[in-house]
């Protein structure tokens, strides 16, 4: 792989320098700028990579170099960078939620390949699902070396269409937190009809990850699954009648309609005056 550096040492950063460590890239190909260096000595101490405090050095180092700060910081630290981006050209990788790639890469002096990604939290135990957007400037080989940073710790998507990225934020990028939220009730019912909090949590958990894991190996779609497992007048066809009684299709509509809309939001509020 080509000199990687990533600005920011977050969570999803770190995600990333183990799914490509694990993946066996070398650790002398990565470097991270990150401020707080209680958190870039860890990464050092942890991963063995270059850790450092400058942003602009690393950007004329890296032959690739990925975003991973807070959306509402990226134009702040970005602005600053055009001059080091301009000279060296990397490849832009941006993990920023609702920023648009026409927006940094004004930001960044214009002319960039620009890859923006949205991966999702199950990236940090490399279960993750990212869809991938890359602009007119972005070459295959600049495509095939995005997608294996990505697919080191999960699943890839490319997209057509940027506009698709408010979608895939609203559903894989927060769908983590919906299905948190029902494992959450599941947790929450079992308890209260008489079972032991630990084994509700434990059984719920469980439920939703082999029903995940089936519904990716089976070749049945999840409406073909759903209906096997549902016998005629048994007790999954009773829950199954209270949940569709309470219009669960249109509450998941609502959610994933209001997450897409904060996504189109956050994209004009980030980049106004760009």
């Amino acid at each position: 792989m080509n000199k990687l550096g990533i600005i920011g040492g977050g969570n999803m950063a770190e995600s990333l320098i183990g799914g490509l460590l694990a993946s066996a890239h070398k650790a002398s190909a990565i470097q991270v700028s990150e401020p707080n260096k209680k958190r870039c000595a860890q990464l050092s101490e942890k991963y063995n990579i270059h850790c450092l405090n400058n942003n602009s050095v690393l950007a004329g180092q890296s032959d690739l170099l990925l975003f991973a700060v807070k959306p509402q910081l990226l134009r702040e630290v970005a602005e600053p960078l055009k001059q080091a981006i301009q000279a060296k050209r990397p490849l832009i990788i941006s993990i920023a939620a609702g920023v648009r790639s026409t927006d940094l890469n004004h930001w960044l002096g214009g002319g960039l390949a620009i890859v923006r990604v949205m991966p999702n939290t199950p990236a940090l135990v490399r279960a993750g699902a990212s869809g991938l957007y890359a602009n007119y400037l972005v070459s295959p080989l600049q495509r095939d070396l995005a997608e294996s940073i990505l697919r080191s710790v999960g699943i890839t998507v490319w997209l057509e269409n940027e506009a698709q990225m408010d979608i895939v934020t609203a559903l894989s990028g927060s769908g983590p937190a919906y299905i948190f939220r029902i494992i959450e009730a599941m947790e929450e019912a079992a308890t209260r009809a008489g079972m032991e909090r630990e084994t509700s949590r434990l059984l719920a958990i469980e439920t939703v990850l082999g029903a995940a894991k089936l519904a990716m190996e089976s070749d049945d779609t999840p409406e073909e699954l759903r209906c096997k497992v549902t016998s005629p007048g048994g007790t999954t066809e009773k829950g199954l009648q209270q949940l569709e009684q309470g219009n669960i299709e249109q509450l998941f509509e609502n959610a994933i309609n209001a997450a897409i809309d904060r996504s189109r939001e956050m994209g004009d509020e980030l980049g106004a005056d760009s």
